[in-house]
């Protein structure tokens, strides 16, 4: 199967894993980018067996409008039944980095309002060690320059990334060469730093299931302990 074909797996295949779980009244939190947009379509064949959606970007609600699923505010939602996203890399602690598309501070925020938190990716996203593909940081316009010169004494190369805006409003700074040994620790320390909204590391809340396309079909994994 071609990357696409694994993404479409992966995308029925937490349909399939949510499905017996639903109830009539449950909100499925869901990601963004273009493995969350293969979950979107293959859900639209479960829309009346649920109540709605919460979103975690102006494009997947229009998404999920577009197949007639109904989108709510996290606000009035509450607590969801679960968060379905995908993942620019994993490891086997289940700890991610994601922000590819920018959605990521509000793709934490989902999250944390999850009860159970499902990745769906390509084998290519697996890894050993975080940090070949650059950790985005959501930052307020204001302290860019700022937030650069500490990402580099933490060893970084953030790079700005040109002619793009948040859904919030603010700018990514897309960071090169990051050795990160302790996701965890380096999530927080990144986090503390004056000016940053977020960062692209799901490490305090990593995912509780990932659903992997490969060669061989979707594999079910559970965290590492």
């Amino acid at each position: 199967m071609n990357q696409d074909q694994l993404k479409q797996a992966v995308g029925q295949a937490a349909v399939d894993y949510i499905k017996p779980h639903l109830q009539k009244d449950s909100i499925i939190g869901v990601g963004t980018g273009s493995t969350a947009n293969c979950f979107i379509d293959a859900l639209a064949e479960l829309k009346n067996d649920f109540d709605g959606a919460v979103a975690s970007s102006e494009a997947t609600a229009e998404r999920l409008k577009s197949h007639g699923i109904p989108v709510y505010d996290l606000n009035s939602s509450g607590t969801l039944d679960f968060y379905i996203d995908g993942a620019d890399e994993t490891n086997d602690h289940l700890q991610l980095i994601k922000g590819g598309g920018g959605a990521l501070t509000r793709e934490k925020i989902v999250a944390a309002c999850a009860k159970e938190f499902i990745c769906i990716a390509d084998e290519s996203k697996w890894v050993d060690l975080l940090g070949t593909f650059p950790l985005p940081v959501e930052v307020i316009p204001m302290a860019r320059s700022y937030v650069a010169r500490e990402l580099v004494a933490l060893g970084g190369d953030p790079v700005y990334r040109q002619g793009f805006v948040t859904d919030n409003g603010n700018v990514i700074l897309d960071v090169h060469n990051m050795s990160i040994q302790s996701a965890t620790a380096l999530e927080e320390r990144i986090n503390n730093i004056v000016g940053v909204v977020t960062n692209g590391l799901f490490a305090c809340r990593p995912a509780d299931v990932l659903l992997m396309g490969t060669a061989d079909g979707v594999k079910t994994i559970k965290a590492k302990n």
